[in-house]
């Protein structure tokens, strides 16, 4: 029996990935039936193909020339039902995602680009990222992880997304930007802001969003003059003081590249560190295997990645016809590379529904692939590494208690509370 008519309306709806058994058991059908699947839009848009196993993914992102990321193409993300509904006054082809609305005017950042100014921007960061920076950062990594974890001394329950999930890397994202710790808080509350605009929660009204959006750029402004004046080694100083094409970057793109590095820098690393300790909650016996043996935590990570698939997906945009599968991709047609889904293929992992700290097998594409792999894939694997073996030593029965809430939002796989008891009862 084919997927449903319904079933492909879904996949535009942030409320179908409210409870991940619908979209998996979605993804599960197409790869099974239909691997490149046409699926309709509710809003009335034109439609998109649905990417769903691991092969043909990285096979579409090794191809930039052909699919774009390009926000003049479209960007990266798919509109929703809600973001039409928010912006029903505003001709379709200006209806945007929170993420590309905060593209500042004229500006776009590396996430939006194909190359070769993908690569020109990425290059301006690429410094605070390599394998000596991000090893001299490890101390401090943990240190902040056991100061974290120091003051939940005492508590037998917390909510565990702002007490520990949240703050670890916004921490680093504060440092990493070289701005007063007490800043991360603003960091936090827009990062929420530019990828949660589907829920109410969150994106209150469209002038609650760009007032925050006014006032992050207000904030981004003075750390662009600042840095113009005192360089130092942060990532801000590296956006400031780089050219291009014998350029410095004009200040739009400065703009989209900072916002893109606040939701950058915490958002995966929170949902993975979120995401990793309800799994190990719900496999206590894959989370006693940690406690037993800490060496077998950096594997552990790769397998809570692969499990918790921070990014859900992203859009391309075919730049001409395309065959794959013996589908014909037509110039103009959107796609969606679904990673929650590439991420359970059963050709590529046996049971990929069973959470196995000990897993070999292929890497996940959580962090995307060619092109646009995640420059902060490492600083990510090595927050959550250093966070599990810290809180384990502390909490080796830490469990989930009540109900956990998601982000509104098929983009990211966000969860914005999860309540835990620290010690066994």
């Amino acid at each position: 029996m084919p997927v449903s008519e319904a079933d492909r309306l879904s996949l535009s709806d942030s409320e179908t990935f409210q409870d991940h058994a619908k979209p998996h058991r979605i993804f599960t059908q197409l790869r099974a039936e239909e691997p490149v699947a046409w699926c309709p839009e509710p809003w009335g848009g034109p439609g998109f193909w649905s990417i769903t196993k691991y092969d043909d993914i990285q096979e579409i992102s090794k191809l930039p020339k052909i699919f774009s990321s390009d926000q003049n193409h479209g960007g990266v993300t798919l509109p929703s039902p809600e973001m039409i509904a928010n912006r029903a006054n505003l001709p379709k082809q200006e209806v945007q995602s929170p993420l590309e609305l905060a593209q500042f005017e004229g500006g776009r950042s590396m996430i939006t680009m194909d190359p070769p100014d993908h690569i020109q921007h990425r290059r301006m960061v690429a410094p605070g990222f390599t394998p000596n920076t991000l090893d001299a950062l490890e101390p401090r990594i943990r240190e902040r992880a056991q100061v974290i974890l120091d003051a939940l001394d005492g508590q037998e329950e917390c909510e565990f997304v702002s007490a520990v999930a949240a703050e670890l890397p916004v921490q680093m994202l504060a440092e990493l930007f070289n701005v007063a710790q007490a800043d991360r808080h603003k960091l936090f509350e827009w990062s929420n802001l530019i990828i949660g605009g589907d829920d109410p929660d969150i994106a209150v009204s469209r002038e609650h969003v760009m007032g925050a959006f006014m006032e992050l750029a207000g904030y981004a402004m003075g750390l662009f003059e600042d840095r113009k004046k005192n360089p130092g080694n942060d990532l801000i100083t590296m956006l400031v003081n780089t050219e291009v094409d014998g350029q410095p970057m004009n200040v739009a793109d400065y703009l989209s590249a900072f916002v893109l590095l606040v939701v950058a820098g915490n958002e995966t690393t929170r949902n993975s560190i979120s995401g990793g300790t309800l799994a190990l909650s719900q496999n206590p016996a894959e989370r006693q295997k940690l406690v037993d043996d800490p060496s077998l935590i950096p594997q552990a990570v790769d397998e809570i990645i692969r499990w918790v698939h921070p990014v859900v997906y992203m859009r391309r945009t075919a730049l001409e016809d395309y065959e794959i599968r013996g589908v014909k991709i037509k110039t103009g047609d959107k796609l969606a590379l679904w990673y929650m889904s590439g991420n359970r293929d059963e050709d590529k992992w046996d049971e990929p529904f069973t959470f196995n700290v000990t897993r070999g097998g292929p890497r996940h594409l959580s962090f995307g692939y060619g092109q646009h792999l995640c420059i902060g894939w490492r600083l990510a694997e090595i927050q959550l590494g250093i966070l599990l073996e810290e809180m384990l030593a502390r909490y080796p029965t830490i469990t989930a208690t009540g109900e956990v809430t998601r982000m509104r939002t098929n983009f990211l796989n966000s969860i914005k509370t999860m309540p835990v008891r620290l010690s066994a009862a």
